[in-house]
């Protein structure tokens, strides 16, 4: 099988692009966009890509190897986490902050976040418990005030729905914020995590029902792709933390995106310079 390498980066010189097709020894180069180009026909082995990831990480350039001829619209599913992912903030944290117990919060979503904390639903609880009494309220003002698509965002998903490919929000954050993104971005479905509110309109600190955690967004990208007729194949997936992992797993394109390295050293495509919408250059327009 034919092997493209796909190089994408803001400042994408000439020059990048004719000393990795060197590595990689491609028979030629194909300028796709001002920031991104197509290495043909490269040298495709262990010691090459190593070399790539290295000459890659170096040089602040994104770096994939893809079949020769792949149409975005051989995928069937498109399944993505929201905190760091789809969106710019980790919500928990942003949430925190207006509750004045960020700096608490934020520890623990980073030790989770980097896998040191192993039990996510224990992490989860942990955080959730620092927000008792906080009024439901500042749920909106972080939705309002501090949420932002990540770049990218709306380009690859308006291209996947073009394309026939079916789009999942799989979440350890929470429904207040995956259901109004659901709805904005007209994905197929969302799941994440139920926060407790009294009759006094706060927070108890507590999450309703069983936690999403990293095995949980696996079976629900099972359970889409199995309602859907995609086999591993024919998926996406993306994230960015440990919890991501098991759900990456499940997908053929599975997507590092802005990771933490425990996130880039388990998945075969990492996007670490550029926005959501850099998968799209890996497939064939």
């Amino acid at each position: 099988m034919t092997t493209h390498l796909i190089i994408q980066a803001p400042g994408l010189t000439a020059h990048h692009a004719e000393q990795i097709a060197a590595l990689a020894s491609a028979d030629g180069i194909a300028r796709i966009t001002a920031t991104a180009a197509r290495l043909l026909n490269v040298q495709d082995d262990e010691s090459t890509r190593g070399e790539v990831r290295d000459w890659a990480d170096r040089h602040a350039v994104d770096a994939a190897f893809v079949p020769a001829g792949l149409a975005l619209g051989d995928c069937k599913i498109l399944s993505m986490d929201m905190d760091s992912t789809l969106i710019n903030i980790e919500c928990i944290d942003e949430i925190a902050a207006c509750a004045g117990v960020g700096e608490q919060v934020a520890q623990i979503t980073e030790a989770a976040m980097r896998g040191e904390i192993k039990d996510f639903s224990e992490s989860l609880r942990r955080r959730v418990a620092l927000l008792k009494g906080t009024p439901a309220s500042v749920l909106e003002r972080v939705y309002e005030e501090r949420l932002r698509l990540n770049p990218g965002a709306e380009a690859l998903l308006e291209s996947a729905r073009t394309a026939g490919i079916k789009t999942l929000l799989v979440s350890g954050g929470f429904t207040f914020f995956t259901q109004r993104l659901r709805e904005r971005l007209k994905l197929d479905s969302a799941h994440a995590n139920t926060l407790e509110i009294d009759a006094d309109g706060r927070l108890t600190g507590q999450v309703l029902g069983d936690i999403l955690d990293g095995a949980a967004k696996a079976r629900h990208l099972k359970a889409f792709a199995a309602e859907h007729g995609a086999t591993r194949e024919q998926i996406i997936a993306i994230g960015d933390g440990a919890n991501d992992l098991p759900m990456l797993a499940e997908a053929r394109f599975a997507v590092a995106y802005h990771a933490k390295p425990i996130v880039r050293q388990q998945t075969p495509y990492s996007l670490n310079v550029c926005g959501l919408d850099g998968v799209l250059n890996w497939f064939a327009h």
